[in-house]
């Protein structure tokens, strides 16, 4: 994380590793809005819940799909409990990725956090956001560039914590090959950083660590001094000897 021009910080990240279940792994991201201490709050009840769903996660008994919408469906449960005490209403967006055995990845986000996938250098997929100037985007009212200028553009059409059910919207994005990297982000990153220059950052940073210090260097470069709060989590398939699986090297900006 870094807290960018901003006097506080209410992003949080986290990348973890099941306790039990080996080559299964979980980036999870939260955007907190509502007051000094409310989205805060919000931020931080999001990835604990997330945490504890993850750590009780069996899939023997549970599939991927329900696990994640049980981990959005809970966060906005205990946001919409802790808001009696917060200085405003809290709210978060979600934004994770979740990477099991056999190379196989899923993604789950709420508002305007985003996942990305990279098939190598190549932008395979991300999410789209549960936001006014996204619907515009997808009824080709908007370009992307548009977009990230309009003066609506941190308008959310849904996210965790309001009264309205959230979107936990899931999707399976296949079996991964090697190189390919997942980036969990927040708004403070992508609104200026592309996936474009994304992609060339990931190819030539010679780990995931490089990859988001550089990252984080161009946004802030970009943002200043009116910066917001931005966050990131990767994950990328890196080779080893033939006679071992794809490992994993992961970083998230703290």
């Amino acid at each position: 994380m870094h807290q960018g021009d901003r006097a506080t910080q209410q992003d949080q990240v986290k990348v973890l590793a099941h306790p039990r279940l080996r080559g299964c792994v979980l980036g999870v991201l939260a955007d907190g809005m509502g007051g000094k201490s409310g989205g805060r709050a919000a931020a931080n009840q999001v990835v604990m819940t997330a945490e504890q769903v993850f750590e009780r996660f069996d899939p023997s008994q549970d599939t991927p799909e329900e696990m994640l919408r049980q981990m959005a469906f809970e966060a906005h449960a205990m946001i919409r409990l802790t808001a009696i005490t917060a200085e405003a209403e809290p709210h978060s967006t979600l934004a994770a990725f979740l990477l099991l055995p056999g190379r196989k990845a899923y993604t789950l986000h709420a508002g305007d956090s985003r996942v990305l996938h990279f098939h190598g250098a190549q932008l395979a997929s991300r999410t789209l956001d549960h936001s006014y100037v996204q619907r515009l985007v997808s009824e080709g009212r908007l370009t992307e560039e548009e977009a990230r200028n309009h003066p609506r553009a941190n308008l959310l059409l849904g996210c965790l914590g309001t009264e309205a059910k959230p979107p936990a919207e899931v999707r399976f994005l296949g079996q991964l090959a090697v190189g390919d990297s997942l980036l969990a982000c927040s708004d403070g990153l992508w609104q200026h950083v592309s996936p474009a220059e994304m992609s060339t950052l990931l190819e030539q940073a010679q780990d995931p660590a490089e990859a988001t210090q550089q990252m984080v260097a161009l946004a802030r470069e970009r943002g200043a001094p009116r910066g917001d709060n931005l966050s990131l989590a990767l994950v990328r398939l890196v080779p080893r000897p033939a006679t071992q699986p794809a490992a994993l090297a992961s970083a998230a900006v703290k």
